[in-house]
């Protein structure tokens, strides 16, 4: 493996990827968003998470191609919407304090530097997707012919199982438990 833009996916743009998450993850902790914006809020994070999980996985399962790097971009552009959707929600509900913003800039950046220099390692496949080239494009789903190395895969997965689903489903709880004690409150004030 010589290919220095993959080492720097693969050893530093995952990883901090992964770093930021959990960093906004702490910061939501801090803002008591189980109890201000609560589930909702959770939820939209958790799509988030599928919204890079999806092309992050195919781009580490699959060889690369114009199938994958068009999903990538479809991907992306769904992901900065609802990103944008949990901002507008998010400050209407709960103080977003500087640190969080800025957690959040590299959330937003880390995925685009990633698919560009996706894009950069498979140029004729990107530029096939709009007929340029001398190849067409190609939206067959194959295996990597030469895979990454199997401990590398299974320290992604749990990586992002341990540090970035598994938090945002505890904080999805802890909405939903505040949110069902705010709601037999509310049952017995208004009683």
């Amino acid at each position: 493996m010589n290919d220095v833009t993959q080492l720097i996916l693969m050893y530093f743009i995952i990883p901090l990827w992964f770093t930021a998450g959990i960093v906004d993850w702490f910061c939501h902790r801090s803002s008591n968003i189980a109890a201000t914006a609560g589930p909702k809020e959770s939820l939209i994070h958790l799509l988030m998470f599928i919204e890079v999980g999806i092309p992050l996985f195919m781009v580490l399962l699959f060889e690369v191609n114009s199938l994958i790097i068009a999903a990538g971009i479809l991907f992306f552009f769904l992901h900065e919407l609802t990103a944008l959707w949990d901002v507008s929600y998010a400050v209407s509900k709960r103080r977003v304090g500087p640190i969080e913003q800025h957690v959040h800039s590299f959330l937003e950046m880390i995925p685009l530097l990633a698919l560009i220099l996706v894009i950069a390692r498979h140029w004729s496949h990107f530029i096939a997707l709009f007929g340029l080239g001398e190849s067409p494009a190609d939206f067959g789903l194959r295996f990597k012919q030469e895979p990454l190395p199997t401990w590398y895969l299974l320290s992604v997965i749990a990586v992002a199982t341990v540090l970035e689903f598994l938090p945002y489903v505890e904080e999805l709880i802890r909405g939903m438990k505040a949110k069902e004690k705010s709601s037999r409150k509310n049952d017995v004030v208004f009683r």
